[in-house]
């Protein structure tokens, strides 16, 4: 689903991924989180795609680079990423951006 975002500027952080095998409990923490950042100050939405290769990108939208800040320092999301080191991902790479304009229909 498109992130029904507000009129810009706002933040987007872009996390691209590349899975190991097996599932290792993923989907539910990835639900979790997903629950989680929705219930925090400044979240405006994500979206998150993922190919039959494993490799996958999730877009989560934010207000302000403040509420990012306290996303990632959140404890439970902070579990969530070294498990994502030990287990789910080969390798990833995260880019903060400040989205100045959008458009669509």
């Amino acid at each position: 689903m498109i992130a029904n975002t507000p009129p810009a500027p706002y933040y987007v952080v872009a996390f691209t991924s590349q899975r190991t095998d097996g599932d290792l409990g993923y989907a539910e923490t990835a639900e979790r989180m997903v629950e989680l950042a929705s219930e925090q100050p400044g979240f405006l939405g994500v979206e998150s795609v993922r190919g039959e290769d494993g490799l996958g990108i999730t877009l989560s939208y934010w207000q302000d680079e403040a509420s990012i800040l306290t996303w990632r320092t959140h404890v439970e999301h902070h579990v969530a990423r070294d498990k994502g080191r030990a287990l789910w991902y080969k390798s990833f790479k995260t880019r903060v951006a400040r989205v100045e304009r959008d458009y669509g229909f």
